[in-house]
């Protein structure tokens, strides 16, 4: 007897105010009115997704003391907009990134298991953690956090959540809660029954090694990223791998890395557009401003089509306000410069090499195969679709690309389960009463 295919997963990634995006694009429409979340979701659901992904902007990023062009208009709340997206859906997962450094256990754990009571168990929480002092302005603890002690509040904060959660049966019964640990001491009872859940599907963001060893103990999904087939297999089995410590499964955790697509008519025309696109996502001035991320100088006097700055990066430079700091600017640099010289490249067009989320570029079919091969080879379970457009952006996928993965048996025609948990095959986690 044949064995099963290997089942893919899908989710579509609001894109919001990133990089992906390409506001110049007539298309392009508001990042703020319910109506373009509404589409997104609803385009999602029909093409049966798993689940919908909100990012989260605690903070508008500046650019030498302005805001930046991408953040003008504001950045919603994800649990409310959510909250308003269950009641136009009917299947589709609905994830929320929430920061657990600027957040408490006792308020996140109540609005979470509120969304998951009014969507009938389709709440999911995106895990992301914070140590900038810029974020922390906002808010009233703002920049006390070491960055080693991110992850050790991310981790209680979910076990936190997760006695909370369990502080009412399945049957129905409540029992007052108490916590004491490093981060958080305390104590009452909690206000919202068990979810149809149980308890909301928890994903975390990052690809480090913290980041790692945090989801093999915590999460049900890894939001990441990788650019190869190799890279994603080589990262598949090293977080699989780290499962076993905490007692689980590798079909307990989930890795979907985020990617991009563009489709065609033909391979000539697929490359044609995403090259298109690849410009207009790296203007001349974003190709500064990410230059400017990296050698943490100002750097404006400099022609984006002329070669890279022959000055070295200053790696304690706050410049750039409001984007994670690379780890290590003068190895970026480094190796920015022998790309350049290689190929000949502007500071635009290394800029364009050098920062594009993975791509899936080419006739439906192709980008369907490509898909199936990287869950068949294990270098992924599925995919959050990040879309150039918004909101339409998902629509050719949906129309093309969905019905080809259909016709392989590698995804869902129908749902088979009102749950996200079901959607995913996750368990119900078990009550520890």
């Amino acid at each position: 007897m044949t064995a099963p295919q290997k089942q893919l997963h899908l989710a579509a990634h609001f894109p919001g105010v990133n990089s992906t995006t390409v506001w110049t694009d007539p298309r392009s429409r508001s990042q703020i009115e319910f109506s373009s979340f509404e589409h997104l979701a609803r385009t999602a659901e029909r093409g049966r997704f798993d689940f919908f992904f909100l990012a989260e902007g605690l903070r508008l990023r500046e650019y030498q003391g302005r805001i930046h062009d991408l953040d003008v208009v504001g950045r919603p709340e994800s649990i409310t907009l959510l909250n308003a997206l269950a009641a136009v859906t009917d299947r589709l997962g609905l994830a929320a990134t929430v920061n657990a450094t600027f957040n408490e256990p006792y308020d996140l754990a109540r609005r979470l298991a509120t969304l998951d009571h009014l969507s009938g168990g389709r709440a999911a929480w995106n895990v992301v953690t914070s140590s900038d002092a810029f974020t922390g302005e906002n808010f009233r603890r703002g920049g006390y956090l070491d960055r080693a002690d991110r992850y050790t509040r991310a981790a209680e904060f979910v076990a936190t959540a997760r006695e909370l959660w369990d502080s009412w049966s399945p049957d129905g019964r409540s029992r007052p809660f108490a916590h004491q640990g490093r981060h958080f001491d305390i104590a009452g009872e909690f206000t919202v029954p068990r979810s149809p859940q149980g308890h909301p599907v928890v994903i975390q963001a990052g690809d480090s090694d913290e980041g790692r060893e945090f989801a093999a103990s915590s999460a049900d999904v890894i939001f990441t990223r990788h650019g190869t087939l190799e890279a994603g297999r080589a990262f598949y089995a090293d977080t699989k791998r780290r499962l076993a410590k905490y007692g689980r499964e590798p079909s307990e955790l989930k890795i979907m890395p985020g990617v991009s697509y563009v489709l065609g008519d033909t391979a000539a025309d697929a490359a044609e557009r995403a090259a298109v696109i690849r410009e207009q996502q790296v203007s001349p001035q974003n190709a500064i401003l990410a230059l400017e991320q990296i050698w943490g100088r100002d750097l404006s006097a400099y022609d984006p089509d002329g070669p890279l700055p022959d000055i070295d990066p200053d790696p304690g430079s706050d410049f750039v306000q409001g984007r994670v700091k690379v780890a290590d600017p003068l190895a970026v640099a480094a190796k920015w410069r022998a790309l350049s010289q290689e190929k000949g490249l502007s500071i635009r067009q290394t800029v364009i090499e050098t920062t594009g989320r993975q791509s899936f570029i080419g006739t439906p079919d192709a980008v369907a195969a490509e898909l199936h091969a990287f869950v068949r080879a294990d270098a992924a379970d599925g995919f959050i679709l990040v879309p150039h457009l918004t909101p339409g952006g998902l629509d050719d996928f949906v129309d093309r690309v969905v019905p080809l993965l259909q016709e392989r048996g590698v995804f869902r025609t129908e749902y088979t389960g009102a749950t996200l948990r079901s959607h995913l095959g996750l368990a119900e986690p078990v009550w520890k009463g």
